[in-house]
């Protein structure tokens, strides 16, 4: 009987609660920030997470599209630097039962705006924030940063930190920023022109406390280049 009754329970299917949660990142000064937003229900209801929505069967056609969906509700912007991390999935990290989780993460300009309703940016610190995070988002936001941070080394990934028009020293700086280390700016240079990625504005410059900088932009925001080498 312990036996029959133990081949039902293994043959019983379950349907897990599916979601997207997506990590959105900015560059505010030379600070890594995260969008985190307040649930609104339960659980942990009134707590700071990042981003997320049920993945919709009769509306989203892809996962990118529901990440994309909830990047639109919750900061209220269209990052043109969108990436799958990976499947987060268990019986406990949700108290409601078995689920899994989607996550992305999206780039956003230092020109993006203010997230709407309950939305705040979080400064990251050594891949924390000041807050507890619920479920198993600590881990997502950790794995996130490891990411990009890895890509930094060998593409052009930190111009979608940086507003539409830069100069080489800021884009030198998010490089310097996410890598946490200084770059020779000789070779940096160097290694920018040969991967040809920007384009120079014409007629546009930045005034400072020296000579006058050009401004640079991406020559196609959709577009990650991959460097032959790293930086």
């Amino acid at each position: 009987m312990a036996i029959g009754k133990t081949i039902a329970k293994s043959n019983t299917w379950i349907s897990p609660i599916a979601t997207v949660d997506v990590v959105i990142l900015k560059l505010t000064d030379k600070t890594l920030s995260v969008l985190l937003s307040r649930r609104a229900e339960e659980p942990a209801r009134g707590t700071w997470a990042l981003p997320g929505g049920f993945i919709r069967s009769n509306e989203d056609s892809s996962l990118e599209d529901a990440a994309r969906r909830t990047l639109a509700a919750k900061a209220d912007a269209q990052s043109p630097f969108l990436e799958q991390l990976q499947t987060f999935g268990g019986p406990t990290r949700d108290p409601r039962g078995w689920s899994l989780t989607v996550a992305y993460f999206a780039l956003l300009g230092r020109d993006a705006i203010d997230p709407p309703g309950s939305g705040r940016w979080f400064e990251v610190r050594q891949s924390r924030v000041e807050v507890d995070l619920p479920f198993d988002h600590k881990d997502i936001l950790a794995a996130a940063l490891e990411r990009v941070r890895r890509k930094v080394e060998y593409s052009s990934v930190p111009v979608h930190l940086l507003p539409e028009a830069f100069t080489l020293s800021e884009l030198q700086d998010v490089y310097e920023t996410l890598l946490e280390r200084p770059l020779d700016k000789s070779a940096f240079r160097k290694k920018i022109a040969a991967m040809d990625f920007l384009e120079p504005i014409a007629g546009e410059q930045r005034r400072g406390s020296n000579r006058p900088a050009q401004l640079f932009r991406a020559r196609d925001t959709k577009r990650l280049v991959l460097f032959d080498r790293l930086v």
